[in-house]
This record gives C-alpha cells, sequence and structure tokens, in this order.
C-alpha cells in the first residue's frame, strides 16, 4: 500500500443565463479525480485529493512535508498554482520553490507521476508550463514549448509496447480509444511501455535514487471516456501499476 497525494483534477465554472433583458450567473464546483481515486483506493492504496483551489496554499515545500507521502502525482493542475503561493505572488514575498523541492525529492528517492491534461505538461496554449521548471529533469519526457494538446476526436488505441510490463498489469493489449493527450517526446534512457498515435503514452524513468512516470493522456472524461476509465478493467491496473513501480513495489 502507498500513500499518494494526487494535486489537481478538480475545477470551477461560470455559466452566464441571459433571459430577454435579465441575466445572471450559475457558479459550480466538479471534481475529476473520482474514477482515479476509486482505482487506486480498490487496489489498497491510500489517496489524499488537494484540489486545485486548494494547491497555491497547501502544496508541500519541503522534502520533509513530502516525505509524509509515498508518491505524488500532478494531474491538471499547472506549474503557475504549484510556485505561486499567495506569499509571492499577492505579497510579493519571496517563498519556497516548491516544484524544485519536489524534483530534489524524487532524485533523492522520492516517487512521481504526471498525469495528462489540458494544464499538465505544457498544455492549453502552454499555460500548463512545465517545461522551463525543475520538474522537467526528472520526467522521462520532453514537454513542447507550445500548445502540446492532440486531440483526437474520432478516439484512438493505444500501442502497447511491453503487454508484460509490470506497471500495467494485467491491461493487456486491447485498450479502449482515448480522446486526446499531451504531446512529449521520449527522453534517451526512458522506457516507452505503450503509445500513442506514435507518441509516448506511458512512460518511466529512473532519476537519481528516485522514479518518475507519464500517462499522457486523461484519467477521466474528457480525453478518457467511460469506457476506459468506469467501464473497463484495466483502467485499474494502469493506475495502480503505475504507482507501484514509482514506489518500487515492483
Amino acid at each position: 500500500m502507498a500513500k499518494v497525494l494526487i494535486a489537481g483534477e478538480s475545477w470551477m465554472t461560470t455559466s452566464t443565463h441571459i433571459k430577454g433583458v435579465d441575466e445572471f450567473s450559475v457558479h459550480s464546483y466538479v471534481e475529476g479525480v473520482g474514477p482515479l481515486k476509486n482505482a487506486l483506493e480498490a487496489q489498497g492504496h491510500l489517496v489524499v485529493h488537494m484540489p486545485a483551489h486548494v494547491v497555491p496554499t497547501a502544496f508541500p515545500g519541503t522534502e520533509e512535508q513530502l516525505d509524509e507521502y509515498d508518491a505524488i502525482v500532478l494531474s491538471d493542475i499547472g506549474a503557475n498554482s504549484i510556485q505561486l503561493a499567495p506569499d509571492v505572488f499577492e505579497r510579493f514575498i519571496p517563498g519556497q520553490d516548491r516544484l524544485a523541492a519536489l524534483a530534489k525529492w524524487t532524485k533523492d528517492g522520492g516517487a512521481l507521476a504526471m498525469i495528462g491534461g489540458y494544464l499538465s505538461f505544457s498544455g492549453f496554449q502552454a499555460r500548463a508550463a512545465f517545461r522551463n521548471t525543475a520538474i522537467a529533469e526528472v520526467l522521462p519526457v520532453e514537454m513542447l514549448p507550445e500548445d502540446d494538446r492532440w486531440e483526437l476526436p474520432a478516439g484512438l488505441t493505444a500501442q502497447v509496447e511491453q503487454p508484460q510490463h509490470k506497471a500495467i498489469g494485467t491491461a493487456g493489449t486491447e485498450w479502449p480509444p482515448l480522446l486526446g493527450y499531451n504531446r512529449t517526446i521520449l527522453k534517451p534512457g526512458a522506457e516507452l511501455v505503450a503509445s500513442i498515435n506514435g507518441d509516448p503514452l506511458i512512460a518511466l524513468a529512473e532519476t537519481g535514487n528516485g522514479r518518475s512516470a507519464v500517462f499522457t493522456s486523461d484519467c477521466s472524461p474528457h480525453w478518457a471516456p467511460r469506457e476506459f476509465c468506469e467501464d473497463w478493467s484495466g483502467y485499474q491496473q494502469i493506475f495502480s501499476g503505475i504507482i507501484d513501480w514509482v514506489t518500487k513495489k515492483i
């Protein structure tokens, strides 16, 4: 069993309703962490979810704080939310470089995974902005300098490069299609477990004394349709396998 911190996978939306000459706004809060959290817990892992709006104030900033967890998962949360704590962004007070601390923690024996989304890797209009942070050094893939989203509205099935790899358990080779991913480039020496459209989907790397992994598509809709993240037993195998691999359980 691993204690896993998942940062991100939540969002707030605002919609404006116009009825004749009158209008009003409606706000809602949504969490997309459910499929991933449920899958990991079903495999015996302890999951702590840190919603996106909590990340700027609460994300661990020291190796000691990171040591409270066996693995850190970043999912659809941009670099700015981690780096720009309120004291830094609003009050101009120097603070912690939390991504540098996370990178060092990983190299010192920690376990890091990044899951794709509009605010993962480079992301929508490159706003996720991880490419120019310390995290870029420890991931198994290189990030693009531009918007890296590759939308696949007709769906595309992954190519499993290593069907017997322990990181995907018994997921096999027949996976439901995905609707998009973040395009990246496999680093020399990294291990490619699955690809999509010729690009990395699941990649793994040893980094110093630690390990890192990426799943470049989503863990929930819209890129991961319900057939992938809710109806397919392989989903649980993949994500639990990634956590087991980065935490050196397998």
